[in-house]
C-alpha cells in the first residue's frame, strides 16, 4: 500500500476575469493559503496558461513549475476535458460544442475535431516537460443520443460508434505512450465511456492500451446508481487519477435518474460540496488505498447551492483529514511469536522436517 498525494485543486470551476482567480500566480496562492498542496491546471483557460507554449517549451513549462512551487503547490495534472470532448461530437451536439474550440473552426466539425486531436498531442508533450505520469480527459461522444434503447437500435450501431471512437483516440494514446503519460478519461455521461461497462467496450478496442486509465469520479456514480466502491475492486488497476466530488440522489414520486429536465437545483440527483453530499468517501479513500492508489486526490468543486469560495475553503481540511497515512506494520506485530518452520510443523502436528 502506498499513501496517495493532496490535497490537490482542480482550478477550472474557479477561475475568472477578476483577482485572484484571474492568473495563475494569483490562483495558486490562494489555492495554498486554503491548504492546497497541488493544482490540476485547465489547459484550455488562457487566463491560467499557454498550452502551444507548454508543448514546444521545456522552459515554459518550468516556469509554470516555478511559479507553483514558489506559492508552496506543485501541478498534479494537466487536464483536456474539453478538447478530448471534441474528439468525437456526434452532429446533434455541434451547436453547443462549437463553444468549446476557437471560432475560426465553428461551424466546421472536421477542422473542429483536428484542432481537438492537435490539442491532445500538445497535452501529452506538456505533460512530459512538466515531468507528469497523468493526464486527465474526456473522451468525446458518438453513440451518446442513442444511450437508452428506444427506438430499438439498429444491430451493429453502437459497434461501428466504439470501433470509429477507438480509431480516433488510438494514436493519440500512442503519443502518450511515448510521452511516458497516462491518459485518464473521467467516466461521465455524455460521454460514450460513462460506466464500467462501456470503459471495458474502449478498451477493448484500443487494443488495452496501457495508457488507457480511469480519472475515478464518485459523483456521477451516484446520480447514475452505480456501485462506485464495488467500481475501485474491479477497475482498480487502471484508476490512475481522482476527482474528489460529492453528490446526492433523492428520488420520488416526480422524478429519478434522468430527473425531469429540471435545473440543477431541482434535480433527484446533483452535484455537492464536500460532506453535503452521500459519497461515502471514508470507504472510497480506504479502498483506493487498499489498492494502492498513490496519485493525487484532487476536489472538483460543483454544487448548486454552496459558494465555491466555501467549497474550496472546506475542501482541503476534508481531503487532508480523509487521506490515509498507510500502515509500515501489522497491528497485530505486538503478539508475534517469532516461530520458525520447525515450530510451524509442530502447531500443525507434523512431523519434523526430513534432513536434506
Amino acid at each position: 500500500m502506498k499513501t496517495m498525494k493532496g490535497p490537490g485543486l482542480f482550478l477550472a470551476q474557479f477561475a475568472g476575469d477578476t483577482a485572484p482567480f484571474n492568473s495563475l500566480k494569483s490562483m495558486v496562492t490562494w489555492a495554498a493559503d486554503l491548504g492546497y498542496r497541488g493544482v490540476q491546471i485547465p489547459t484550455w483557460d488562457s487566463r491560467l496558461f499557454d498550452l502551444d507554449k507548454a508543448a514546444d517549451s521545456a522552459g515554459y513549462c518550468e516556469d509554470v513549475a516555478g511559479i507553483c512551487r514558489e506559492a508552496g503547490v506543485e501541478v498534479t495534472e494537466l487536464a483536456t476535458h474539453l478538447q478530448g470532448q471534441l474528439v468525437a461530437v456526434h452532429p446533434a451536439y455541434d451547436v453547443p460544442f462549437d463553444g468549446f474550440a476557437p471560432a475560426a473552426v465553428h461551424g466546421n466539425p472536421a477542422a473542429r475535431q483536428a484542432w481537438a486531436v492537435d490539442q491532445m498531442l500538445k497535452a501529452a508533450k506538456a505533460s512530459r516537460h512538466f515531468g507528469l505520469n497523468a493526464s486527465v480527459s474526456f473522451t468525446g461522444a458518438l453513440a451518446w443520443p442513442y444511450v437508452y434503447p428506444w427506438p430499438q437500435r439498429p444491430e451493429g450501431l453502437i459497434d461501428t460508434a466504439f470501433d470509429e471512437l477507438a480509431r480516433r483516440w488510438r494514436p493519440i494514446l500512442d503519443a502518450y505512450d511515448e510521452a511516458g503519460v497516462d491518459l485518464c478519461y473521467e467516466i461521465h455521461p455524455g460521454e460514450d465511456i460513462f460506466d464500467g461497462a462501456s470503459f471495458e467496450m474502449f478498451l477493448e478496442r484500443v487494443g488495452g492500451h496501457p495508457r488507457c486509465c480511469i480519472n475515478y469520479d464518485p459523483s456521477h456514480f451516484v446520480l447514475m446508481q452505480l456501485d462506485y466502491l464495488a467500481f475501485i475492486d474491479i477497475y482498480h488497476e487502471r484508476i490512475r487519477a481522482f476527482h474528489v466530488k460529492d453528490a446526492e440522489f433523492n428520488p420520488d414520486g416526480r422524478q429519478g435518474v434522468y430527473s425531469g429536465y429540471q435545473p440543477w437545483i431541482n434535480r433527484a440527483g446533483r452535484f455537492r460540496s464536500l460532506g453535503d453530499g452521500q459519497v461515502d468517501f471514508a470507504g472510497v479513500f480506504s479502498r483506493l488505498t487498499a489498492h494502492g492508489y498513490d496519485g493525487w486526490a484532487v476536489l472538483e468543486w460543483e454544487c448548486c447551492i454552496k459558494h465555491p469560495e466555501d467549497g474550496a475553503a472546506e475542501g482541503a481540511p476534508f481531503i487532508a483529514d480523509h487521506i490515509i497515512r498507510v500502515t509500515e506494520k501489522a497491528f497485530d506485530d505486538f503478539a508475534a511469536s517469532g516461530a520458525d518452520d520447525a515450530a510451524n510443523r509442530r502447531m500443525l502436528g507434523l512431523a519434523p522436517a526430513a534432513a536434506g
